[in-house]
């Protein structure tokens, strides 16, 4: 069970000086040396001050707001209101300028190489009382509230263990902080349980 811990993540400004992001995980593939030599990335950018977006020509880009109100993206001269917690996909070299009416917001991006991985963000609500589980090319971001992460116990070691008062287990709860990432997996899936919401990031490779 992988957890990328926010906190530990190194802040990057921006070149315009209009923010800073910190990547949250990325893939570097055959296309190293262009467009910052990655196929795909997932960050989160703290946005301040009104501006240009960086073009990144042959990828596609899936931009949310997880904090603050409304992010106001001019997209080939068309506006698009983002509102908060609803993912907008746009082209990553496409003329994209940002204006913030209701102040500070911070996004979540994903930008993966066209025609070669497609990007999807999801927002959940969590419950308590059932657990969302995170597979294979998933991440899921703890935007709200309070979670914890688990693995569920290996079913061959649990029948292994039968019978035994101290036979191995699924490890215990870990507590999620905000902006926090599970990495997914087929293999002992992890479960996020909770109160709030979770961004469930996935990505997908092109085939055919």
């Amino acid at each position: 069970m992988e957890i990328i811990r926010f906190a530990d993540l190194k802040p990057e400004p921006w070149r315009n000086g209009g923010g800073v992001t910190r990547q949250i995980a990325g893939h570097t593939g055959a296309a190293s040396g262009h467009d910052g030599g990655w196929d795909w990335r997932v960050s989160i950018a703290e946005v301040g001050k009104a501006g240009d977006f960086s073009p990144f020509p042959g990828m596609e880009r899936v931009l949310t707001v997880v904090e603050g109100e409304l992010l106001l993206l001019t997209v080939d001269g068309a506006e698009h209101p983002l509102e908060k917690y609803r993912p907008f996909r746009f082209p990553g070299g496409a003329d994209t300028t940002c204006a913030l009416p209701t102040g500070d917001v911070r996004n979540l991006n994903v930008i993966t190489r066209a025609g070669k991985y497609k990007g999807f963000t999801s927002i959940i609500e969590l419950s308590k009382k059932r657990a969302h589980p995170l597979f294979a090319s998933q991440f899921g971001v703890l935007l709200q509230g309070q979670a914890t992460v688990s693995a569920p116990a290996d079913p061959a070691a649990a029948a292994a263990a039968a019978g035994s008062a101290a036979g191995p287990g699924a490890p215990g709860p870990v507590a999620l902080d905000r902006y926090d990432a599970v990495v997914g997996s087929d293999s002992g899936s992890p479960e996020v349980l909770g109160r709030g919401f979770l961004a469930v990031v996935s990505i997908d490779e092109v085939t055919g």
